[in-house]
C-alpha cells in the first residue's frame, strides 16, 4: 500500500534572521521540493503553508507561514518536512522511491521471483535495488539494461539478470 505522506527533507538549521530555515532535502533535486505550497511536518502531518522557496547550494531555503523569527525557526530545527503525494506533479514513468521497497522482484525471462526489494542504494551513477530473498543477496542497477519493468501498482518489478549478479 502506498504511503499518502512520503518523506521530503529534514529542516537542519535557521537561514538569516527573519523566520527562514534550511532545509535538507530528500530528493533527485532540490528544486523538487520548491514546487510544494503545502508542506507537512513530522509524522504528526501537520500542514505548514511556504510563502517561498529558493535552492541554495543545494539546500532549500523556506520561508514558512507563522514562522516570524529565528526562535520560531529554531523550534523547527530538525523536524521532518512531508509532502502529500496528490500534490505532487511526477512526469509520466516516475514514481517515488518509497514506492519501490517492498516490491516483489521476478527474472523478466522466468517469471521466477527472485525476492524483494530490501534496500536501494544512491550512489552518484545511478541507484541500485537491493533485492534480498532465499539464502542470497542481489544488487541490481537501476538501469533499463536490467531493471525491464516495474509495475508499483501490481506490486513488482521485472529484471534481466547476467551471469554472476
Amino acid at each position: 500500500m502506498k504511503e499518502q505522506y512520503l518523506e521530503v527533507g529534514k529542516i537542519t538549521n535557521v537561514h538569516g534572521l527573519m523566520g527562514e530555515v534550511r532545509v535538507q532535502p530528500w530528493a533527485d533535486s532540490p528544486d523538487f521540493l520548491c514546487q510544494f505550497k503545502t508542506l507537512y511536518v513530522d509524522k504528526t502531518h501537520w500542514p505548514v503553508q511556504v510563502e517561498r522557496a529558493r535552492v541554495h547550494k543545494n539546500m532549500v531555503i523556506l520561508k514558512l507561514n507563522g514562522v516570524t523569527d529565528v526562535n520560531g525557526a529554531l523550534a523547527m530545527r530538525n523536524a521532518v518536512l512531508y509532502i502529500d503525494r496528490d500534490d505532487a506533479n511526477l512526469p509520466k514513468g516516475s514514481f517515488f522511491l518509497a514506492d519501490i521497497y517492498g516490491l516483489e522482484v521476478r527474472d523478466a525471462e522466468t517469471d521466477e521471483v527472485l525476492g524483494k526489494v530490501a534496500d536501494i542504494l544512491t550512489p552518484p551513477a545511478n541507484n541500485v535495488y537491493v533485492v534480498r530473498g532465499g539464502k542470497r543477496e542481489i544488487m541490481i542497477p537501476a538501469v533499463d539494461q536490467f531493471v525491464k519493468e516495474i509495475n508499483v501498482d501490481e506490486g513488482y518489478m521485472k529484471v534481466a539478470l547476467i551471469e554472476g549478479m
